[in-house]
């Protein structure tokens, strides 16, 4: 029987958690106010994480919380206690980078699981065995391995330590995200949480004598993206992913929107369940299922370096920027008596052709013919966001669907 790859998604907020247990996540990963690698405000709150932990375990979905960080002397003290209060909320394990944090989840959080982040540049057998013998039940494996010397990691590693890579979504330019460049160019410690992406920034040289000209490094006039990386896309691989031992795929993004991580995890969702009903090395995503993976914002895809050894291919993108072709333009809540009942996340019109997205299933395409506010009176447009409207629809569709339109 093949095993069951687990669906990790990233849930940067409430509204992103409650689109990823939507659209099929078997766990989520997120953070709280500190500790991790995102430090965003949108995070959850000591307050808010219980009812976070809730709503996942409702749904029959995990929670991993990331404390990864490389927590300063000042920092470390205050981690006992948020470890305690994020065990007494019910976390299924802790994601972390360094050995004394590890050594305290293990003392003051002693029946919460631990995962090493691939903060941690885990790259060989070793070192994941010895992370297993101190505790660890999963290692976050670095995104420079190939498949190969993935398989060669599970077949010298004890069955059950569990291991898991990144298959979507943003690669960090340096190694596994050990990256100094945004503290050097903005004072944002990237190794705590605030990294400003410099990285994806266009680049031009200088000389001393001549002030104010800039002069493009290859010959694009605008500049060239020298350390701007490709995002990562293994849709279409997933026999390969499974038959190298990954138990767990993860999907980049806790700083990406609620619409981004709606869709790429019922690609994701899709994808894996259409292959373990039919487990061939030959199988391959429906095409409905890859094409969803470029109606998010994203940058040129590639597949990292599952197959080519960053030697060989760096996967740096030139374009720079994102592409994005479609916008949700609101979140359904309901349907009734041929009315979806929606709220509004971007402008749309009468007249427009949406398409809607429903958990597992293929996108369709209606016109809007009639729409109204919410106190059923005919409008035009709905122009304001997170208002209430009513569109004519015959197609029933359940609450957390989606409806977009083409850019």
């Amino acid at each position: 029987m093949t095993t069951r790859p687990e669906l990790l998604c990233p849930a940067g907020d409430a509204e992103r958690l409650a689109a990823a247990l939507y659209f099929g996540a078997d766990a989520v990963y997120l953070g709280g106010e500190a500790f991790g690698m995102r430090s965003s405000p949108q995070n959850f709150s000591a307050s808010a994480l219980p009812d976070a932990v809730q709503r996942a375990h409702a749904a029959g979905a995990k929670v991993y919380l990331t404390c990864n960080t490389l927590p300063r002397n000042d920092e470390i003290e205050r981690l006992p206690a948020f470890l305690q209060h994020a065990a007494e909320c019910g976390v299924d394990a802790f994601i972390v980078a360094d050995i004394g944090v590890l050594a305290l989840c293990k003392k003051y959080a002693e029946n919460v699981a631990v995962h090493i982040s691939t903060q941690a540049g885990v790259v060989h057998y070793a070192a994941a065995r010895a992370f297993y013998d101190l505790g660890a039940k999963r290692v976050v494996l670095a995104r420079e391995l190939s498949l190969a010397e993935i398989a060669e990691i599970r077949a010298k590693t004890p069955d059950d330590l569990e291991l898991e890579c990144f298959v979507h979504g943003a690669m960090c330019v340096s190694f596994s995200g050990r990256c100094l460049l945004s503290n050097y160019l903005t004072g944002r410690d990237a190794n705590r949480g605030a990294c400003a992406q410099p990285c994806r920034w266009a680049f031009a040289l200088s000389e001393k004598s001549r002030e104010g000209q800039y002069f493009p490094i290859s010959e694009e006039p605008d500049g060239t993206y020298i350390l701007n990386s490709k995002d990562l896309c293994m849709i279409e691989h997933i026999p390969a992913l499974v038959a190298a031992g990954v138990d767990s795929f993860k999907i980049e993004g806790r700083a990406k929107s609620a619409y981004y991580t709606a869709v790429v995890t019922n690609a994701y969702r899709a994808a894996i369940d259409g292959y373990l009903q039919d487990p061939s090395p030959d199988y391959r995503p429906a095409p409905w299922v890859v094409a969803e993976t470029e109606k998010v914002s994203y940058r040129e895809y590639c597949t990292g370096f599952y197959f080519d050894s960053p030697q060989t291919t760096a996967n740096i993108s030139l374009a720079g920027g994102y592409r994005r072709l479609w916008d949700v333009v609101a979140i359904v809540h309901g349907w009734e008596n041929g009315y979806l009942l929606c709220e509004q996340r971007n402008k749309f019109c009468v007249g427009d052709t949406l398409e809607a997205l429903e958990r597992g299933k293929p996108p369709f395409m209606f016109r809007v013919e009639t729409l109204q506010n919410g106190e059923g009176e005919p409008i035009d447009a709905a122009p304001h966001p997170t208002m209430c409207v009513r569109i004519r629809c015959d197609t029933p569709l359940p609450a957390g669907s989606l409806l977009r339109k083409q850019a």
